[in-house]
């Protein structure tokens, strides 16, 4: 798999001190993350910054969707989570949508483990799900 090119030196760093079990899917996660925003017709291009010192993106424009952060799991070289806003109802339509098919932590992250790589379609969706959500909300 080729990675896209980091846009955010901080981001870039991040990745690179992760321990390695870890970063070959850190790095899957983010390149999914940019692929479904690059393939969706209303999320247009991401921002790619830190947020709480973990990696984040959102989009650019105004009121399209929240942001989604991924991280290892604190203390863990084996574990890592997409975090998502927890006064948002996405980790509810997640798994109203996927009750089996991921890991939740309360109404605030997807867990995953390196040795078992996440559902893709199920992810793409949920990822997609997050960065529109302002537009599917407020209705």
């Amino acid at each position: 798999m080729t990675f896209a090119p980091f846009t955010d030196a901080a981001v870039e760093a991040k990745f690179r001190a992760l321990p390695e079990p870890l970063r070959p899917s850190m790095l899957r996660l983010r390149q999914t993350i940019l692929e479904v925003a690059a393939g969706h017709p209303v999320i247009g291009p991401l921002a790619e910054t830190l947020k709480w010192g973990e990696p984040a993106w959102l989009p650019r424009r105004p009121r399209i969707g929240t942001t989604v952060r991924a991280d290892a799991l604190k203390g863990s070289a084996t574990h890592y989570a997409l975090y998502v806003h927890c006064q948002t109802s996405l980790i509810e339509t997640f798994r109203r949508h996927y009750p089996a098919e991921f890991s939740y932590d309360g109404s605030r992250a997807l867990i995953f483990a390196v040795e078992r790589e996440p559902p893709a379609e199920p992810l793409a969706h949920c990822i997609a799900l997050a960065l529109t959500y302002h537009r599917w909300a407020r209705r």
